[in-house]
């Protein structure tokens, strides 16, 4: 701040000439106009100008004279920051020999206490009643720069509102006045840019809100007709915006865009279980398979590729929440400014939503009138109502067992001295033998070795298993054909592992004529499992020996496994026959590197197979191709059977009863949106005894079962066969 004096002394004089009063311009807008300000000699005034001394009447102050009067505006009125009052028209008169006040100016662009520069109460207030202020207030402060003319904030950001006159600078004479309230800043600069901004955020904030309102659960139900309806969540949604105060209206559009985008993320997960498990998500029982899910793309990916498609996932996940909950609190902010023609649009909506409810009004089969929201909240309190009832159910199922008290001489009485194999190959679905891509070359193979079982001197019967899961879960369907329980989902396994209820290898173990034995290689930590089932030796993917590489998630070929298993186990000199339970795993997705048999004698341990993995295609190459995973798929089934039938006509003897199945479908992108979940299953023996025992079961000969052979409940296995050889039912 500087303090300046007058540099320039006029002549004294006698004389009191008559006080010119030039007229004042035009008020600028949003002033407080002072007085009639005195002229400048800058500014014309005639050459005769007398000394302020003299000039001024008795008792009035002598103001200031030079360069140090203050210059006038645009207008003509004096700058902000002079050291006049322009308040009092009629000085107060003083000492003609008085020193000249000294000016004293504010900063560039500052606007001193009690300025009237850049005020707006009035306009904030409505003060157009005329009376003249006492007092002018200061600037607002950045914090309360949105605020409205009625004190309330504008949550709504961008849509705009009316901002009063823009306030006059103080810096100096012609400066243009800086920006007040919301215009200040680049929405100042280029109001159209900030327009077209805030319509489009409006816009995409809308689409978003109405692709949650509508999105199905399943991937084949996106198409335009499921998005050209009238949603009746946004109908009741406008009216309740309509008439709540502003804080309850915040709050509501808060808690139910965060809900909103938890559906939105259900539904996301509802999409991806359908697409792989052929079912929704389940929230009650369905979390714990993160963790496969993870283990899988570690396995598929490698570790890196896993960990970004995690963070992806998380990301993913934080961003639907928070936008779909920005976008309703938006378009809850829009309504209640717009309230007028909001009430107009929501009444509209409403008569339509009702008419075509009425009506059935649809278009390509999908209703206009849409309460999908409601139906999806009340499928998914259903699904938590039926796993909790079931939980309680089936605990009671599981303690019931027609075998559980048959004495060890009445089991397996048809099956004495014979060396069982139960196998199982992954994802060994119907589609394979029955699609139109997959079939061919599938059934071609089944075809080969049948007619290497034969020359070998076995036969088979085949037929089809419905199967507990679809997809994946592929526990679920060993425990439910060993068990001869309904295991659909984790509960139920946990459930079931925790209890005795008694399986086909511990039936044969019950006996004491068999030791069984478990060639898991899928297997890769603990397995308390184990005891459960009835398996007195574990053979998992650490005991096998191999030092090749994975091949994606399968930790070994299935030619390996089998030969590990005749090393180990089955070559050896044994007191008794074997009850064996081997789970293939090469056929497991995503089908990609497959490997190749190899002759016997290279098998090794397993570092033959480094060439054939490198050599082999990547999961990248063929996951995201519904038609190349098919192709391959088929491919990694053929690998499996044909591994698993060269070892039973290698080293299989005229004891050797071997039973083998698909665990389930593959998944929906290869199996077709509508697959049932049948699985074909095979008994192959040379004892034609063996066969014998089911000629009534009306199974297919060979290894390939009709497509009109008999389908049971995967379930309903384990009772058949123990009826069908000889075990008498004692409960």
């Amino acid at each position: 701040m500087s303090f300046t004096s007058s540099s320039r002394q006029l002549p004294n004089t006698d004389e009191t000439p008559e006080r010119e009063t030039p007229e004042p311009d035009a008020p600028s807008p949003g002033i407080e106009q002072p007085g009639p300000a005195p002229q400048d000699a800058s500014a014309g005034a005639p050459d005769h100008t007398r000394d302020a001394a003299t000039d001024a009447e008795p008792g009035q102050d002598a103001p200031s004279s030079g360069p140090e009067q203050p210059a006038p505006t645009a207008e003509g009125q004096p700058a902000v920051g002079t050291a006049h009052d322009t308040t009092d028209p009629e000085p107060e008169r003083g000492a003609t020999d008085a020193e000249p006040e000294p000016v004293v100016r504010a900063p560039e662009g500052e606007v001193p206490a009690g300025s009237g520069a850049g005020s707006s109460s009035d306009e904030d207030d409505g003060g157009d009643d005329g009376e003249e202020p006492v007092s002018v207030s200061s600037p607002p402060s950045a914090g309360h720069a949105d605020e409205g003319t009625d004190g309330s904030t504008d949550e709504g950001g961008d849509e705009g509102g009316e901002t009063g006159p823009a306030a006059p600078s103080a810096g100096g004479v012609g400066e243009a006045a800086p920006p007040s309230g919301r215009v200040r800043g680049w929405r100042g600069r280029y109001p159209v840019a900030a327009t077209v901004l805030a319509w489009t955020v409006t816009g995409l904030a809308a689409a978003l809100v109405l692709f949650a309102l509508l999105m199905p659960g399943k991937a084949d139900q996106f198409h335009p007709a499921q998005f050209l309806r009238v949603p009746v969540e946004a109908v009741f949604g406008a009216a309740l915006v309509l008439v709540l105060p502003r804080r309850p209206r915040i709050a509501v559009s808060a808690v139910a865009g965060l809900a909103l985008g938890v559906l939105t993320v259900l539904n996301l997960l509802d999409v991806g279980f359908n697409e792989y498990l052929g079912r929704g998500f389940n929230v009650v029982l369905d979390w714990a398979l993160f963790s496969d899910a993870q283990a899988y793309l570690q396995d598929t990916f490698g570790g890196g590729g896993a960990l970004g498609i995690a963070i992806l996932a998380v990301v993913l996940v934080i961003a639907v929440l928070a936008l779909v909950t920005l976008s309703v609190v938006r378009l809850g902010s829009l309504v209640a400014r717009n309230s007028e023609v909001a009430t107009r649009a929501t009444l509209v909506a409403a008569i339509v939503w009702v008419t075509c409810a009425a009506l059935g009004v649809q278009v390509t089969g999908v209703p206009i009138a849409s309460e999908h929201v409601a139906l999806a909240v009340q499928d998914r309190a259903h699904r938590v109502r039926d796993t909790i009832r079931d939980e309680a159910e089936f605990q009671k199922i599981a303690k019931k067992d027609t075998f559980a008290n048959t004495p060890p001489d009445q089991l397996l009485t048809d099956l004495r001295g014979k060396d069982m194999m139960i196998t199982f190959i992954e994802s060994y679905g119907r589609s394979a033998i029955e699609d139109p891509v997959m079939a061919p070359g599938v059934d071609a193979t089944l075809t080969a070795e049948n007619k290497k079982l034969t020359g070998a001197g076995f036969a088979a019967k085949s037929g089809w298993l419905t199967s507990a899961t679809y997809g994946g879960s592929s526990w679920l369907g060993h425990s439910t054909f060993l068990s001869g329980l309904w295991i659909n989902n984790q509960q139920r396994y946990r459930t079931v592992t925790a209890g005795d209820h008694l399986t086909l290898p511990g039936a044969f173990r019950k006996t004491g004529d068999w030791d069984t034995v478990g060639v898991m290689p899928g297997v890769q930590k603990a397995w308390p499992e184990q005891k459960f089932y009835g398996i007195d030796t574990l053979y998992d993917s650490r005991d096998l020996g191999y030092r090749g590489p994975k091949f994606s998630w399968s930790t070994m070929p299935d030619q390996y496994a089998l030969t590990a298993f005749e090393r180990l186990v089955h070559g050896k000199k044994h007191d008794k026959p074997l009850m064996s339970t081997i789970i293939l795993t090469s056929s497991h997705q995503p089908w990609a590197p497959i490997p190749r048999t190899v002759p016997q004698d290279q098998v090794g341990d397993g570092s033959v197979y480094d060439a054939i993995e490198k050599a082999g295609k990547r999961p990248g190459d063929i996951i995201t191709d519904a038609r190349k995973s098919k192709e391959e798929y088929g491919k990694s089934i053929q690998y499996s059977v044909t591994s698993l039938i060269d070892y039973l006509v290698k080293y299989g003897d005229k004891n050797t009863v071997l039973i083998f199945l698909g665990d389930h479908q593959p998944i929906a992108r290869v199996s077709g949106d509508h697959a049932s979940r049948d699985v074909p299953v095979s008994i192959v023996a040379k004892d034609p005894k063996v066969l014998d025992r089911i000629a009534d079961w009306g199974w297919t000969d060979g290894l390939r079962p009709e497509h009109n052979a008999p389908v049971w409940k995967m379930s309903a296995f384990r009772d058949r066969f123990l009826t069908a050889y000889g075990s008498t039912p004692h409960s």
